[in-house]
């Protein structure tokens, strides 16, 4: 038999549940609701996106970056650019969801939980945004948050990078910035924002003018990805000197006393054999890079050929197909971290080439390459032909030699 005081309770808790209930449904009215990793709710009439949150103190990647960029070289914010790679997890408080960015680079790989305990307490973290609950779903379990004013926020440092080079004083403005549809979409195992980001401000620099139709409005594309962290079957690979790479490196005070607090692991991407046991065998998944479909004739044509003399390389390591080049798709987003891309990238004067990853900082695993390439480039070389060669004797001189160098050069 139930007490009064259960009984009240038990109406109490269906009437807060019920409320809830109509909460929510009063909330999804007129958004679409768009499944994935990260799931989220998109209101169009108020321009908004909501993500839905399942999991708390539940890591994951968040990868920022400029899909659309300034054009300046002396400026250095490409079309493009990725930003930082952050290891991240959600974390509620109340009516407070934050978003806490882990320090990878200090830890202890150990089995001891109050090991790794004491490198968490000695060592700051950084709580890179705070979102107040909009709503939930109490049967899903589901906790909604607005998540527009991150997407609008300065989250790949532009006014300080304008600042750092002398360009002007710059900050977001609000009213001219506005989330960008197109590139919103949800996969199984990445979900991907965008918007656009307009920053105002005054006394803009030369390089800065010289980009800029109205120079006291710089609006530029900045990309979130949130990336689900891969499985536990990679093998890390420990750095050398004698490799020729780069490094991924950490300090383990989980290190025995006669071993190195610094680890240092390469950079690379996951590529196992299909038939471990032979000689020479096709990859379990291929490493393929897309190049960007904006690349005119006949440059198109080198960048392939060139891009796919990699896979030489593979197939002397024993890889056979390994390592494979193609167009992105025209309806693909080079910021989608599920695309390796080769980037054609303008700038109004010649720069550097270059390339850069979306990297697990916990073990050095490369989850996207991404490759630019200066469209200046090729042109320079072929201006360095013509005044080397001076072919210039007679009126219509035949200066395909130097259009072939620069082709083969790229």
């Amino acid at each position: 038999m139930i007490s009064l005081r259960h009984w009240y309770l038990l109406v109490l808790c269906c009437v807060f549940s019920a409320a809830a209930s109509t909460d929510y449904k009063e909330f999804i009215k007129d958004k679409s609701h768009h499944t994935g990793f990260y799931s989220y709710f998109l209101d169009e009439q108020q321009g908004k996106v909501y993500l839905e949150i399942k999991q708390f103190e539940q890591p994951f990647i968040f990868q920022s970056s400029l899909p659309h960029g300034i054009g300046s070289n002396d400026i250095g914010l490409d079309r493009g650019q990725l930003g930082d790679t952050r290891l991240v997890q959600f974390e509620r408080v109340g009516k407070k969801v934050l978003l806490r960015q882990l320090n990878t680079h200090y830890r202890a790989n150990s089995n001891n939980p109050l090991e790794q305990q004491a490198i968490d307490e000695a060592f700051a973290s950084s709580i890179i945004w705070g979102f107040t609950v909009v709503s939930e779903n109490t049967a899903a379990k589901t906790t909604i948050v607005d998540y527009t004013p991150f997407l609008l926020s300065d989250i790949h440092n532009i006014s300080d990078t304008l600042k750092q080079r002398k360009q002007g004083s710059y900050s977001v403005d609000n009213s001219r910035s506005a989330i960008f549809k197109k590139r919103i979409k949800a996969f199984p195992e990445n979900t991907e924002f965008e918007a656009i980001v307009t920053y105002k401000g005054s006394k803009p620099g030369e390089y800065l003018r010289s980009v800029t139709p109205e120079n006291t409005a710089v609006s530029v594309n900045l990309h979130h990805s949130f990336i689900k962290l891969p499985d536990d079957n990679y093998q890390t690979r420990e750095f050398h000197p004698f490799s020729g790479f780069w490094q991924h490196g950490y300090a383990d005070y989980a290190s025995a006393i006669d071993e190195p607090l610094i680890k240092r692991l390469i950079p690379r991407h996951r590529l196992q054999k299909k038939y471990p046991n032979k000689a020479k065998s096709e990859a379990i998944e291929p490493i393929v890079y897309y190049l960007d479909a904006g690349v005119p004739e006949p440059v198109r044509s080198a960048l392939l050929d060139g891009a796919r003399w990699w896979n030489e390389a593979f197939e002397a390591a024993g890889f056979e197909h390994a390592f494979q080049v193609k167009m992105l798709p025209s309806d693909a987003d080079p910021m989608d971290v599920r695309y390796n891309v080769i980037q054609w990238v303008h700038r109004a004067t010649r720069g550097w080439s270059y390339g850069s990853s979306v990297i697990d900082p916990r073990t050095g695993e490369i989850i996207k390459g991404h490759v630019t390439l200066g469209s200046l480039r090729v042109r320079q070389d072929y201006l360095i032909a013509l005044g080397l060669t001076s072919p210039f004797q007679s009126e219509g001189a035949d200066t395909s030699a130097m259009k072939e160098m620069a082709l083969a050069r790229i």
